[in-house]
Formats: C-alpha cells, structure tokens, sequence
C-alpha cells in the first residue's frame, strides 16, 4: 500500500528521493542522511545523489544489492515488489527514482507503484 511520507523538514517536495527513501529505510532523519551522502559523494568526488554513492551509503549502513529481473512487457513494478515483501526493510532503485518499501508498504511523496525497479537493497 502507498503512504505519503515527506521527511524534508522545510516539507519541500525536491529531487530528493534517494535522502527520502533513506531516511524511512533507516530510520534517520532527513539532515543526518543528506550530511551522509554528501560525506559520501566528497570521498567517493561525486554527487550525493548518484547511484554509487547511495548505494556504498546504504551498503555501509548494513544493506545489500540485490537485481531484479528484466521481465517486460510485463514488468515487475513497485507495487508488486511491496504485496511480494510483507516483512523487512527494502529501498528499490529505478535507475532514476529511489523509494522506501517497509513491511509491504511503499513510502513516498507521491504514488510510485507503477515505477519498474531494476534493483533494491535489503537490510
């Protein structure tokens, strides 16, 4: 089930998906995980917002990468990820969105059920 879920604390919705699906993955707040990634994105010498930067983030804070597989036309989308994973902590990556999955639900600022994941990381 989609629920609206905005951590920026100025309730700014910005292209701030991947510091949003962070912070409900892990239960940080918006501030610590955006210094985060920008600690991250300066050790690695690039953008916090860069799919090899959260990715080494959330690794580093006890995840792992998984893949999901290329089935189109009939895509797995986001939805179907959260009906098929009732238990655990998941944040899935479209390649150009990030969104939080916790217990079946998919956290977001706006209904990202009908986006195609290509991977997620699970803790």
């Amino acid at each position: 089930m989609y629920i609206n879920y905005n951590p920026n604390p100025d309730g700014a919705r910005t292209n701030d998906c991947t510091v949003r699906a962070i912070c409900k993955a892990t239960n940080q707040t918006w501030t610590d995980v955006y210094v985060g990634l920008f600690l991250k994105g300066y050790e690695m010498k690039d953008m916090l917002a860069s799919n090899a930067v959260w990715s080494a983030y959330l690794i580093e804070n006890g995840f792992e990468r998984m893949t999901l597989p290329n089935t189109c036309p009939d895509c797995y989308t986001v939805k179907d990820f959260a009906n098929d994973h009732q238990n655990g902590v998941y944040v899935l990556g479209t390649g150009t969105h990030a969104v939080a999955v916790v217990d079946g639900d998919y956290y977001d600022t706006w209904d990202s059920g009908d986006e195609i994941p290509i991977y997620y990381f699970r803790r």
